[in-house]
């Protein structure tokens, strides 16, 4: 008897299932209960009852949710079309019962949420913020994310999976797995190369309340197959990805999606349709620390031509071509060997010089910073960038702030010494002097590499300090 219940169940679920995909692409088409119910091959009366029971709210109020959610996403990212043609777009009969509804789901209406809304990349609308609240916590989460991250945009390949869809908190995840490997095992499903865990989310956690997001538990599969059950096939789009590379506690995800949101949008990015998803790539109980090692995920549209990231100040000034031709190593392997290269300077010269941390807030170079004890008084530092578009290792003589480039600037260019490269402008460049080390480097030998990059780096670092400190 209880097979029969479970059976039942899970025949339910597949095609309530199929429903909400329905829902999620045509939440501005026509949704009525007579339609949906035919294409679960339900009765009406059933139909409503069934889904009411798997998803926890009855068909229209789960509707109406699903598209005010979808025009609050539409709102938090900016858009030229009005309130009153979203609206309208999205099924609702007026502005003002669109008002009334949003208002009544998010604690504030369309119109302040459009200025308010983008101050926050956690729950809208549920707690009120300032200005300086929201300063403070972009500067907060721009430091954590460079401390705890390392971020790439990459075109991603599709990606075939079998997954189990749920709706609401998390505790139930793991068992899911568990039986997603079980199943792929037995039906010899799962890659002969190792597998991963992928878990998609179908709702904006930023968007949707905890209880009622969406998601489903994935795993990696080997061949095509037809739903059994729970468990159905499952595909992740090829396309343009944000990717952000964590190790970090379970309490830290929230953090982590936060950061990446932040990130897309500080980047001049624009979110894209598509499935937001982590990749897991460790069992995190078998972490010294607990921690997992897991890749999150966020469709993003390409830059066109005409629309490209505006330029952010960098080091040097003479350094923007890109080598269209030269095929780039993965960002994971650039920022690996920039970790071993401080950790050398840092073990042969660290009764000489203080180095900072690492750079990894843009995808296009990383970098650390050296001082000495007097170079610090002055509020001067020297920073050895790779800028991983070009392929070129550099270094280049930094201060503080803009007044104290700006000083050294002008003490450089007034007299006649003229070994390394001056910056052209201090308002368009960190730099005050900077020197090309290696151009497109061989990574095959990373021993010869450091030790051209220490040659040319102690080189100009010596020659600077003479004038400097002399």
């Amino acid at each position: 008897m209880q097979t029969k219940i479970n059976e039942t169940r899970r025949e339910y679920i597949k095609r309530i299932s199929y429903i909400l995909d329905f829902i999620e692409k045509n939440l501005d088409a026509n949704l009525s209960l007579e339609q949906l119910s035919k294409k679960a091959h339900y009765s009406s009366y059933h139909f409503h009852r069934v889904f009411s029971t798997i998803i926890g709210e009855n068909l229209n109020q789960y509707i109406n949710r699903k598209r005010i959610e979808r025009i609050a996403s539409i709102l938090l990212v900016g858009t030229n079309k009005s309130i009153k043609e979203l609206a309208y777009n999205y099924g609702f009969n007026s502005e003002s019962s669109f008002s009334r509804a949003f208002k009544k789901y998010y604690g504030i209406s369309p119109t302040t949420f459009i200025t308010e809304g983008k101050m926050t990349l956690s729950k809208i609308g549920i707690e009120s913020f300032t200005t300086e609240k929201y300063i403070c916590s972009i500067d907060n989460t721009k430091k954590w994310i460079e401390m705890n991250a390392q971020i790439t945009v990459k075109e991603l390949q599709e990606i075939q999976l079998a997954g189990i869809m749920h709706i609401g908190e998390f505790d139930k995840i793991g068992n899911m797995y568990q039986r997603l490997i079980a199943w792929g095992n037995k039906k010899e499903m799962l890659p002969s190369s190792g597998f991963k865990a992928i878990t998609i989310y179908h709702d904006n956690p930023n968007i949707t309340q905890t209880p009622k997001v969406r998601y489903s538990a994935c795993i990696t599969i080997n061949k095509e197959f037809k739903t059994e059950g729970e468990i159905r096939p499952f595909t992740i789009q090829r396309g343009d990805y944000v990717i952000g590379n964590f190790e970090i506690e379970a309490k830290d995800f929230p953090k982590a999606w936060e950061s990446m949101s932040l990130w897309v949008l500080d980047n001049n990015y624009k979110f894209r349709d598509g499935d937001y998803f982590e990749v897991y790539h460790n069992d995190h109980k078998t972490h010294p620390e607990q921690k997992f090692i897991v890749d999150i995920c966020i469709p993003i549209e390409k830059h066109s031509k005409n629309n490209k990231v505006p330029n952010k100040e960098i080091f040097s000034s003479h350094n923007k071509s890109v080598k269209q031709d030269y095929i780039q190593l993965d960002y994971h392997q650039l920022i690996g060997y920039m970790k071993k290269l401080r950790a050398f300077f840092h073990k042969e010269y660290a009764t000489v010089f203080k180095l900072g941390t690492i750079y990894q807030g843009n995808p296009d170079f990383s970098y650390f910073s050296l001082t000495t004890e007097e170079l610090k008084k002055q509020k001067l530092k020297f920073v050895i960038i790779f800028n991983h578009k070009t392929m070129r290792f550099s270094i280049c003589l930094s201060g503080q702030n803009k007044s104290i480039r700006k000083k050294y600037w002008e003490m450089f260019k007034g007299s006649s010494w003229n070994t390394y490269h001056l910056a052209e402008s201090i308002n368009s460049s960190l730099s005050i002097i900077d020197h090309e080390i290696i151009k497109n480097p061989n990574f095959d030998d990373i021993h010869i590499l450091t030790k051209q990059v220490e040659t040319e780096s102690l080189k100009f670092i010596n020659e600077i300090r003479s004038i400097l400190e002399g």
